[in-house]
């Protein structure tokens, strides 16, 4: 995108006034989406982001400044005003650059530009088409179609210089159905660093007709019952409950102010045994993969909690620099306009030695989650409630009648000591992560598993358990 010789000069300028680090971040995205609402095609958007970002650092102060443009002289006023922004005195530098090698993490079978428009807006229509045939119930169907082209080249004054490609496409679908005055929702969705091959995983008639379901068995659902109980979890997006109520505080920046409570906890039992937590850009196509991150770093598999003890962190540039550690490659930033900081990728509870059905068979009473959307966290404290998109009563380890309302009430601390069995059924799910008015997609993954004991809101008050 930019010459190697102007990303040398552009360092330089970074430089002048004294700084002990620069770095230049240049951005190429090319963006499609297309809409469907009641089978019809709605919108169907498509741009282009490019840009570059210069940051300067000095002592414990830094700057950054960033361009619309790619132009020489427009970099090289980028850097002069970061530059400027730091005093010092005027230096003259050298910058060799040596470019990094980046694998090929996700191999792309279809790219973006291989298929039509027309053809993409059939896939939603035929989503469309299976929502409706499913249940006479439905009365609205939604879909989306994204696909992303990220192109990233990033060079410091340490001598790196690396490039990455990333394809980026989801596949969503709603579902909404009506009975006598009750309307619930059903949603499905394939996201994944792969092209339009993430159909060939899960076909637009799959993906409707799953949304559909969910939706029909919401409508017919009984309102869940509240109070403390045992839940079992299936596997795949579930693992949003770990991302949002731990995964951040396992974020550098907020260890090194002391706001998490991970804080000081390296090497102290943080969760169960049977619970292992992982950090891994490296997973070929799954949604939150990348080859290096935005500061030029390899992505790299992070264990951040093994068998219940506290390993690691997640750290960008600057908190390991401060911290004294070795870069896990998780700085991210959502595009050129923002600076790098610690970020989730792919984050997941690791699988390990227990089936899912045995779980379910194991568990005399309780509740069946097999879904989660939306939620609150306290990142501060990990408090959390987060809403059941589907599930089932527990009852002598079978499924029984759906309910519908369920929310799950808790603390992450406590529900990681909570966990007492995990599966080896590992999946994922497609999510974008927001944290300091940044977005960034991340993927979140677990087996199935079960929480031993967690509160339940619901409409319902639950029976008192009798003891003998």
């Amino acid at each position: 995108m930019v010459p190697e010789e102007v990303l040398k000069k552009v360092l330089k300028a970074a430089m002048m006034t004294g700084a002990d680090f620069a770095e230049v971040f240049i951005e190429d995205t090319s963006t499609e989406t297309i809409t469907m609402e009641d089978g019809r095609i709605e919108n169907v958007n498509s741009g282009r982001d490019r840009g570059a970002g210069v940051r300067v650092i000095k002592g414990e102060t830094s700057s950054y400044c960033f361009t619309d443009s790619l132009e020489e002289k427009d970099l090289l006023q980028a850097a002069r005003t970061a530059a400027g922004a730091l005093s010092g005195a005027r230096g003259d530098y050298t910058i060799d650059l040596t470019r990094r090698e980046v694998p090929v993490i996700s191999p792309i079978a279809k790219y973006p530009w291989e298929t039509t428009k027309a053809v993409k807006a059939e896939f939603l229509l035929r989503a469309d088409r299976a929502a409706r045939a499913y249940d006479p119930l439905i009365r609205q169907v939604t879909g989306a179609l994204l696909e992303i082209v990220r192109n990233t080249t990033i060079a410091n004054s340490e001598g790196i210089l690396a490039a990455d490609s990333v394809v980026r496409s989801r596949f969503t679908v709603s579902a909404l159905a009506a009975k006598t005055g009750v309307l619930q929702t059903g949603s499905a969705t394939i996201g994944k660093t792969r092209g339009l091959e993430i159909l060939d995983i899960k076909t637009p008639e799959e993906l409707g007709k799953d949304a559909a379901r969910q939706a029909i068995v919401n409508v017919h659902a009984s309102p869940a019952p509240s109070g403390p109980m045992t839940v079992v979890m299936t596997n795949g997006w579930g693992g949003v409950l770990f991302h949002e109520a731990c995964g951040h505080s396992l974020e550098a920046d907020g260890i090194l102010r002391g706001s998490s409570v991970f804080a000081g906890k390296i090497g102290q039992k943080v969760a169960s045994e049977c619970v292992t937590a992982v950090d891994d850009p490296t997973i070929p196509n799954e949604w939150g993969s990348f080859g290096v991150d935005d500061e030029g770093n390899p992505g790299k598999r992070t264990v951040l909690i093994e068998n219940g003890i506290l390993k690691n962190y997640m750290y960008d540039r600057k908190s390991a620099v401060k911290a004294k550690h070795e870069f896990t490659g998780n700085g991210r930033r959502q595009s050129y306009r923002y600076i790098a900081i610690p970020r989730m990728t792919n984050t997941f509870i690791a699988p390990h030695t227990s089936k899912a059905e045995d779980i379910l068979a194991d568990t005399p009473d309780g509740l069946y989650a097999k879904g989660l959307r939306g939620g609150q966290v306290n990142s501060a404290t990990g408090d959390f409630v987060f809403n059941v998109s589907e599930a089932y009563l527990i009852k002598n380890g079978k499924l029984g009648d759906a309910v519908r309302g369920a929310t799950l009430i808790g603390n992450g601390l406590k529900t990681l000591a909570e966990i007492d069995a995990v599966a080896d059924d590992l999946d994922f799910g497609p999510g974008n992560c927001g944290k300091g008015g940044q977005s960034v997609p991340a993927a979140c993954g677990q087996p199935a598993l079960r929480i031993r004991r967690i509160t339940v809101g619901g409409t319902q008050r639950r029976p008192a358990e009798r003891r003998g």
